[in-house]
Parts: C-alpha cells; sequence; structure tokens
C-alpha cells in the first residue's frame, strides 16, 4: 500500500521580505518527498488559511523573521478554527525569542525552529505529527 504524499503549505506572514530559509526548507522538503505549496512572500493570515483550505494540507509552515510571531500565529490559528481545520498542525520557523517558544505551544503552535535548524528533524516532527492525525490519535495541535 503506497503511502500519502504529505502536502505542506509554508508561508511568509507580514510584511517580513527576507525568504532565503523558507525556500531552503522547501527544496529540502520537496528532496524529500513532500508535496510543497509556496506562497511567497508578505501574506496575511487570511491568504495562507484560504490558502490552506483550497490546497487541503497536511501542514502549514510559518517562516516569520519580523518579530511579529505571536499576532500573525494567533490569527492563522484563529482562522484554521473557524475554517474547521483545527487537524491541521502549524510550524514556525525563524528568528523567535526563546521566551516566546512557550507562548506559541501553549496557543497551538506544534512546534518552533530556529535558525540552523536540522532539517531532518522537521520532516520527522511533520511525518509524526501527520501519521497520528491519520490513525486518529488526536484532531491536530490547536487548543
Amino acid at each position: 500500500m503506497k503511502s500519502k504524499t504529505i502536502r505542506i503549505l509554508l508561508a511568509k506572514p507580514g510584511l517580513d521580505g527576507h525568504d532565503r530559509g523558507a525556500k531552503v526548507i522547501a527544496r529540502a522538503l520537496q528532496d524529500a518527498g513532500f508535496e510543497v505549496v509556496y506562497t511567497g512572500l508578505r501574506n496575511t493570515p487570511e491568504q495562507i488559511v484560504s490558502t490552506a483550505v483550497q490546497e487541503d494540507v497536511d501542514v502549514i509552515g510559518l517562516s516569520v523573521l519580523s518579530g511579529a510571531h505571536i499576532g500573525l500565529c494567533r490569527r492563522v490559528l484563529e482562522l484554521l478554527k473557524d475554517n474547521q481545520m483545527m487537524q491541521v498542525p502549524v510550524i514556525v520557523g525563524g528568528i523567535i525569542p526563546d521566551d516566546n517558544v512557550p507562548v506559541l505551544k501553549d496557543m497551538g503552535v506544534l512546534e518552533v525552529f530556529g535558525p540552523g535548524s536540522d532539517t531532518h528533524r522537521v520532516m520527522d516532527i511533520i511525518k509524526q505529527q501527520v501519521i497520528s492525525v491519520s490513525h486518529g490519535e488526536h484532531d491536530g495541535n490547536l487548543q
């Protein structure tokens, strides 16, 4: 039986114009067999969730370097809940102060990755989460 290809939406919310990290992780995920939907720069949370709905993604990855990660993540998570997409995990990468990581996780972010994170670890966490949700162990990462 062939396993399902994991679809991940990678997005750059807000006004941040630095996309190198997002492109590096997108390429690594593609090379590992993931289907990547990359939305490019300067997306609103509404655009991100709308694309997630249209593309029927398994995971959303947000790359945030602007310092606006808490507000942007909160809004994306609210919109996912409004769209009955609570099963879709959200991961965040970027420049996130250590004391903000528990805040993001408490609001429903699955995992936070900083600069230099191991791409294999990112992929392993995504795979474990998608398998867990698909086997009905829980309904995603949202509160």
